[in-house]
């Protein structure tokens, strides 16, 4: 009944109570529809939420929201999340014509509520060609803890192949004359 009259069930859990309550598309559309984290400021029936959107669910076939979950953010207990890996600076690497290969776009973090973030962000401006940072390298905000294999790549600053060439033509240049 409620979809049929252009409603969206949803449900807010993580505290003490369950509340079950239903929104529109455009009320949810500009944290549903992004590559954001975002947290949610949720009025249900008077009573005032913290929280994010943990699940949802599309119609296989319209591609139209179905269901929403939505957790509670309570103070001190601690949640797991995924945010955006965002970048700071300008890579020597990429001034000199390498290419910015970005291989994780999201990670996953440990946090309170209190310390959540909505993005992390990386510094690039040390990367010279050839160079990577790895989850390893990311300086996590206070109070975070990424979830993420340490070793895997996050960036890396490839050579594009001319410099290869052109590094290799001048290294065999080099030993000729030796």
């Amino acid at each position: 009944m409620l979809r049929r009259d252009g409603k969206i069930p949803c449900v807010l859990y993580g505290a003490k109570e369950v509340v079950h309550f239903y929104t529109t598309p455009n009320e949810v559309k500009n944290i549903i529809y992004t590559p954001d984290f975002k947290v949610a400021e949720l009025n249900v029936d008077g009573s005032k939420y913290r929280c994010i959107v943990k699940d949802f669910q599309l119609h296989p076939l319209s591609n139209e929201l179905v269901h929403i979950d939505f957790l509670n953010l309570v103070d001190g207990h601690s949640i797991k999340v995924e945010v955006p890996i965002r970048f700071r600076g300008i890579s020597p690497g990429v001034k000199l014509g390498g290419k910015l290969i970005q291989s994780v776009r999201r990670v996953k973090i440990k946090t309170l509520p209190e310390d959540l973030v909505e993005e992390v962000i990386v510094d690039i401006s040390t990367l010279d060609l050839g160079q990577s940072l790895r989850v390893r390298d990311i300086e996590t905000p206070k109070g975070t803890e990424i979830m993420n294999a340490p070793g895997i790549p996050v960036v890396l600053i490839e050579i594009p192949r001319a410099l290869r060439s052109a590094t290799a033509a001048a290294e065999k240049d080099t030993k000729k004359k030796k």
